[in-house]
């Protein structure tokens, strides 16, 4: 006869009708205060599931410090950059410690940081990045933060949803279709999309919403590349090696964009005169660019400053989903196409 799994504590936390966070605090005795009303419902959950509590979990609850962790794909990339900004000003606001840690592009990199971090006894853990198409690994990565769940932290991803907890997510598919759109109104019909690693799923949001917005009778060719100015550089030779030039190229980063314009420059390319080019995220530097870059723009310190609210705020009307707005910026790097 197969033996029943002892019930966990996301199994109390749904019965009630409550988070994993608040579940946690009432049965673990975490210091953050309940209602009455909503510590009844966890108990009785708790009762009916027959729910054992965890003693380490109890301990570590009620010893969880003012730290919050912050997982980076990328510190040096400016658009992690900003959202860590935006992090370490609320942060600082409310008297918060903030550890970061650079994790690259991996998600068991992702683990193997939240394994070193448990030491810190994190009040939450910010995990911004794009999530991958690597389903074991993102299994993996999952679990560790229900664990950490378990334990009373709050976990807030910053990108596409499908980890546990509360996530802020930014436009990305709407965003790249009102790029499209405002192209193919200008008259465009060649194109070129610079994407990055086929593995993000960022890279395929972006790709998916451009296109698909596109006119029926519209060209397009799809160039793979590093999220780097590198990389960018790369598809922008690439694309020199063509037979013939899109009339206008999306690139799904604003960083890959830099790179990417370069490339045009030195082979003797006008922009916009022979080829428009539009990035997306609207860092910084794209303005200061000649010619000064159109983009998809997205509130990346904002961003910063609502995920770490998320992470702190105790209320379980909060919502577990945010929604960020993208808005088009046009700048001088794109224009009608040549007759």
């Amino acid at each position: 006869m197969e033996r029943k799994q002892p019930a966990r504590l996301a199994d109390v936390a749904r019965a009630a009708g409550v988070s994993v966070a608040t579940a946690s605090r009432v049965l673990n005795g975490s210091p953050h205060r309940v209602s009455d009303q909503l510590s009844e419902r966890v108990r009785e959950a708790a009762r009916r599931l027959r729910y054992a509590p965890n003693v380490g979990a109890q301990v570590l609850a009620r010893a969880t410090s003012q730290t919050v962790a912050l997982l980076l794909h990328d510190v040096t990339d400016p658009y992690f950059g900003q959202i860590a900004g935006g992090v370490l000003a609320e942060a600082a606001r409310r008297n918060v410690r903030v550890l970061i840690a650079d994790t690259g592009i991996d998600p068991d990199s992702e683990v193997q940081h939240l394994d070193s971090l448990r030491g810190y006894r994190p009040r939450a853990v910010i995990v911004a990045g794009s999530r991958t198409t690597d389903k074991a690994a993102e299994q993996r990565l999952s679990e560790h933060l229900s664990d950490l769940l378990e334990l009373g932290a709050t976990v807030v991803s910053v990108g596409q949803p499908g980890l546990p907890g509360r996530v802020v997510r930014p436009a990305n598919r709407e965003g790249a279709a009102a790029l499209a759109r405002f192209l193919s109104e200008l008259g465009h019909r060649r194109f070129a999309v610079v994407a990055g690693p086929e593995q993000l799923q960022v890279s395929r949001e972006r790709r998916e919403g451009f296109v698909s917005a596109l006119p029926d009778d519209a060209e397009v060719v799809h160039v793979t590349a590093e999220f780097s100015r590198d990389g960018g550089y790369q598809a922008g030779r690439t694309l020199l090696d063509g037979s013939q030039l899109p009339t206008a190229v999306f690139v799904t980063s604003d960083v890959q964009a830099t790179g990417l314009c370069t490339a045009l420059r030195e082979g003797g390319v006008s922009i916009p005169e022979q080829v428009s080019v539009a990035g997306f995220d609207d860092i910084p530097i794209v303005r200061d660019l000649t010619p000064s870059l159109t983009t998809v723009a997205l509130p990346l310190h904002d961003m910063g400053v609502r995920a770490l609210e998320a992470a702190l705020v105790d209320d379980d009307d909060y919502p577990d989903e945010l929604s960020i707005d993208a808005e088009l910026i046009e700048r001088d790097s794109t224009a009608r196409p040549r007759p």
